[in-house]
């Protein structure tokens, strides 16, 4: 989902611990995180701002701080359990304060059997530990992805090498087919998810499950992988940018260019959220496209859209006049602490648009009427550049009452608890359809 890590990326702060009982730094930092990681447990999340140093106080406002914080912890419940997974040194991050910084991991259990890896990072000086950094990540349940039962079509997990890693997918394969078949790689959004698109924030959501059921029952091949460092999949997507994700799909299209199954001058790319953002980087500079669909894909920079996101969670909270613009004028000052990270900072400052313009493969642009993450305003925006770029096999459509995830959702949410709790988690026929007949006809 579009700006989950640009929000994590904001619970910073820094917060004092005595150091008297550590024998180790790695010890005494793991126990001052220990207890502060308690104060976000009971939801003391302005106690815990008001502890910090000042200069984080700065850079931090407390409605930034406490809205970061509500959205990482707020869908997982209630903490039944934390054991210490690993405490370790490592280098201070460019332009941070001088001192002694440990990365300390937690595996977190929630009421409900739920688990997630918490990471504080803790800064160390003077005789005492703060806290500077924050992140949380529910870990992935395991997941059958055999074809289901009768399925005309075969479900063959594949690893995927992308350099430095591996990624692990699967590929679904028309049975019987005569001849090499037309594919279509997957490429998720933002935030980590495995080859479903499945979120452990969004239980029972599994679009791209959907998707590849649809397409290889009417003879298109799909490989979909989990994201890097999630699932079955390596690496560290710490210090990955989206362009760095989209070497990994470059990979898979590598990868399905080599199986005599595959056609390999008739594969196309569907990418959701950031995936499509990733979509026309690659097919802009890859005339072997053949095909792109983008759903529910920004036409604007992450800047306008993290304002338009933030400034729409202040006013469902019903701030307004003089508190709506000094709590969107805290939050835009924290992101300058977030960009810091190197996938926040690429992702405030890329435009899709000049992109966008290099596309030359037929687009088909799918938006849910109600997204409240990637407006449905910005639909006609890509078409137009993409037009403007000479392009003129462009297809729009907005699907009414669909939302970001492209479930039925009259209102409109950008709030993942939200998403969790809408009845119906399957996408609709109507949008896998539309779907399936472009690029059937498109890759033919």
């Amino acid at each position: 989902m579009m700006a989950v890590r640009a929000m994590a990326a904001l619970a910073a702060l820094l917060m004092a611990a005595p150091a008297a009982w550590a024998q180790t730094p790695e010890q005494d930092a793991a126990r001052a995180m220990e207890g502060w990681t308690r104060l976000v447990d009971e939801g003391r999340y302005g106690e815990a701002w008001r502890q910090a140093a000042p200069a984080v106080q700065e850079r931090v406002p407390l409605p930034a701080w406490e809205a970061s914080l509500r959205g990482a912890r707020g869908s997982l419940g209630t903490v039944s359990g934390r054991v210490l997974e690993s405490a370790e040194v490592v280098p201070a991050p460019p332009g941070a304060p001088a001192g002694e910084w440990v990365r300390v991991r937690f595996v977190v259990t929630f009421a409900g059997g739920r688990v997630a890896t918490e990471t504080a990072v803790a800064l160390g000086g003077g005789g005492e530990w703060r806290a500077a950094g924050y992140f949380i990540a529910p870990r992935p349940q395991a997941s059958d992805y055999a074809a289901p039962a009768g399925a005309p079509y075969t479900a063959e997990e594949v690893t995927v090498n992308a350099g430095g890693h591996t990624l692990a997918g699967t590929l679904t394969l028309p049975k019987d087919a005569r001849g090499r078949v037309p594919a279509v790689v997957l490429i998720t959004g933002s935030g980590a998810q495995d080859r479903d698109a499945h979120s452990t924030l969004i239980p029972d959501y599994r679009f791209f499950r959907q998707v590849a059921d649809t397409l290889s029952r009417r003879g298109i091949a799909v490989l979909r992988m989990d994201d890097q460092g999630w699932g079955g999949s390596k690496g560290d997507p710490s210090a990955a940018t989206t362009a760095d994700f989209a070497d990994d799909i470059r990979a898979g299209i590598a990868f399905l260019r080599a199986r005599p199954e595959i056609d390999p001058e008739r594969i196309g790319l569907a990418g959701h959220s950031e995936g499509g953002i990733i979509a026309p980087l690659i097919a802009a500079g890859d005339p072997r496209i053949r095909a792109v669909v983008l759903l529910a894909a920004t036409s604007r920079t992450g800047n306008r859209i993290v304002d338009f996101q933030v400034r729409d969670a202040l006013i469902a909270q019903g701030l307004a006049g003089a508190a709506l613009d000094s709590a969107f004028a805290a939050a835009v000052a924290a992101r300058s602490a977030a960009a810091e990270v190197p996938w926040v900072r690429w992702f405030l400052e890329h435009d899709p648009l000049p992109v966008a313009r290099q596309v030359r493969a037929p687009v088909l642009i799918l938006q849910g009427a109600t997204d409240r993450q990637v407006t449905p305003d910005q639909a006609p925006e890509l078409e137009a550049a993409i037009r403007a770029g000479g392009n003129r096999d462009v297809t729009v459509r907005v699907f009414p009452a669909l939302n970001h995830l492209f479930l039925h959702d009259p209102e409109g949410t950008a709030d993942p608890a939200r998403y969790a709790r809408l009845p119906e988690k399957r996408v609709p026929a109507e949008v896998l359809g539309s779907l399936a007949d472009w690029l059937v006809q498109r890759l033919r």
